[in-house]
Formats: structure tokens, C-alpha cells, sequence
């Protein structure tokens, strides 16, 4: 199933997922959960730094844009998504209580976030693509699947 072009609504864009079965807490096998929502492959980060970059040259505006104020501009952006689920309870997967006006309002200001967080990796010289890769290994030994397995501890309440 090909992706909707404003990026919301769609489950999948035609790619495969692996899933396990899980346990619950008695050691007994929950059904199998949907296939999982993926992303397309483009635009990578590179090609949103590159159009935040051209953006913000074309309007003159690298002098503001420093890291502490894209930090706060970033911050202000998370607040406006949580505004949008502010007062609604839990909220299933894919929203589908949700309209499609809501769901493009919720694309636009996630996008918000992505761009900003974009650009201060850029302005502080953090390649996130590779720190995303050296965050997930050390997740991985932090919280082994072995050990870890259904629990929400934090990696400091369980035992070798």
C-alpha cells in the first residue's frame, strides 16, 4: 500500500515486516499485532537539512538560528504536539477516532519538530543518522531482550 502524500493514513508503504509473537506476563502468547507502519525512504535527513538550510538562507535568517534558540523553537513545537493529544485519554494507534483534518494538523507540527531537531543536530555538528546507530547498540546492551523482555523497568531495576 503506497503512502499517502501528506504522510498520514496509510499503514505501510508496501515493504515487509518481521514481528514475534509476544507473552504476557504469564507467559502466554498475545495475538499477533498488525503489520507495522513504515516510512518512505525519501526525504532522508540529509535532503531535510539540506531544504531547512536553503529555507532559512534564503530568508537571512542563519543569525537566529542558533542552537539555543532552535532548541527552544524545538521545545515549543513538542508543546504544540502535545497540545493535540492534551485531554483526549489514551489514543489508539493510527488515530482512527481522530479526523483528517486533525491528523494533517498533527503531520504539520511532528514535521515542525523534525525540522528543527534537523537543523540543531546540523548547527551543533551531530550526524544523526550515526549517533541514532550508536544510541541503538548501546540501548541494546542496556536493555537485552533476554532480561528485558514485556518489563518497562528502567535498565537500572533489573538484575544480571
Amino acid at each position: 500500500m503506497a503512502l499517502q502524500q501528506n504522510g498520514i493514513g496509510s499503514k505501510h508503504n508496501g515493504e515487509t515486516s518481521s514481528h514475534h509473537p509476544s507473552t504476557n506476563g504469564n507467559g502466554e502468547n498475545q495475538p499477533e499485532q498488525a503489520e507495522r507502519f513504515t516510512f518512505t525512504s525519501e526525504p532522508t535527513l540529509e535532503d531535510i537539512r539540506r531544504m531547512q538550510a536553503e529555507f532559512t538562507d534564503e530568508r537571512n535568517w542563519n543569525q537566529f538560528h542558533k542552537p539555543r534558540n532552535l532548541l527552544l523553537a524545538l521545545v515549543g513545537e513538542v508543546g504544540e504536539v502535545s497540545e493535540l493529544f492534551q485531554w483526549r485519554g489514551e489514543v489508539a494507534e493510527g488515530l482512527p477516532d481522530w479526523t483528517e483534518s486533525e491528523r494533517e494538523h498533527l503531520a504539520q507540527e511532528l514535521s515542525d519538530v523534525l525540522i528543527y531537531l534537523v537543523e540543531l543536530a546540523e548547527k551543533c555538528h551531530v550526524d544523526l543518522p550515526q549517533a541514532v546507530l550508536r544510541k541503538m547498540a548501546l540501548n541494546r546492551l542496556k536493555y537485552p531482550a533476554s532480561k528485558v523482555h514485556g518489563s518497562a523497568k528502567k535498565y537500572t531495576e533489573y538484575k544480571d
